[in-house]
């Protein structure tokens, strides 16, 4: 490992020590380092680092020559990091200082450890699948945003009415869907906004998307497993003109009759898995999975 690079969030620059230990051990390991330039910009203005550091504004300026991205912060700090690695191949490892850490799974004392394990290559690489979405007519925010690692969600916009949605899979009619929403997630988002919709919990390396609805009116319309080969097709009827699409928290407005098309992208993000660690070991400690509240003194 030669080239790293660094993003995290503004919340992030309350992690100083972390940063700090970051930083001592890549340099002792001669790793070059490049920081997202507003996170870089950021840390300066809080004196965080002293150190002069090269910087990277634009997915343009990242290229295979990076061994590894460095995530810090939460899982959503993740999500927005992925926007720089795109189709590049960079492995992104996120360091846990946010909250819950589905997707940033080395927490702030492991850091070292992490990093003497990712120099004697004791870790795996994990492929995670992504969505893309396309619009008839196309919607210019999609332009160059256009996917989603953990999900893509239709929602109502300023109204307390629900909307309709009909969805197809493969130009096959499924149903319409009479909901507050849809959510279309990845292994990866099925513990993510799906989960907290009743949806299930899919392994990451599942060949499976998640189509859920958001308090649905009929009690009926329950989470449907598909298979990740399959294109979905969404046509939404509501009060309003126009409705909600996000991409992994991205939100843009979308004109009522406007059709939207979702497939598995070609590309995957790479995951770094360190050894010891597994997606089952993270949702036992993450979900509480097995805890006996029973057994616990009153």
């Amino acid at each position: 490992m030669k080239k790293a690079a660094i993003y995290g969030q503004a919340y992030t620059v309350s992690a100083e020590k972390e940063i700090e230990i970051l930083l001592t051990v890549l340099e002792t390991h001669n790793i070059v380092v490049f920081f997202e330039k507003n996170f870089y910009d950021l840390l300066q203005k809080n004196n965080t680092i002293q150190k002069k550091y090269p910087t990277y504004a634009h997915f343009s300026d990242l290229n295979n020559s990076f061994d590894i991205l460095f995530s810090i912060g939460g899982d959503g700090t993740i999500l927005r990091a992925i926007t720089f690695i795109r189709d590049l191949n960079i492995p992104v490892l996120g360091i846990n200082t946010g909250r819950l850490g589905f997707l940033a799974t080395v927490q702030k004392n492991e850091i070292k450890q992490a990093i003497d394990l990712l120099i004697r290559k004791e870790y795996s690489i994990q492929e995670r699948s992504l969505l893309e979405i396309k619009t008839t007519p196309s919607t210019p925010e999609f332009a160059e945003l256009n996917f989603a690692l953990n999900e893509i969600t239709i929602a109502r916009r300023n109204t307390t009415a629900m909307i309709g949605i009909k969805t197809y899979l493969n130009n096959e009619y499924l149903t319409n869907y009479w909901a507050d929403g849809l959510i279309i997630a990845t292994p990866t988002g099925s513990t993510g906004y799906s989960l907290s919709c009743d949806g299930p919990v899919v392994l990451p390396n599942s060949k499976n998307l998640i189509i859920t609805p958001i308090a649905p009116h009929n009690l009926n319309a329950r989470p449907l497993v598909i298979s990740d080969d399959i294109t979905i097709q969404l046509e939404v009827s509501a009060r309003e003109k126009d409705f909600l699409v996000s991409l992994d928290s991205r939100i843009t407005t979308v004109k009522q009759k406007t059709k939207i098309h979702i497939k598995k992208t070609p590309f995957t993000i790479k995951s770094i898995l360190l050894k010891n660690q597994s997606f089952l070991k993270t949702i036992r400690g993450k979900l509480l999975w097995g805890e006996d509240t029973r057994n616990e003194p009153l």
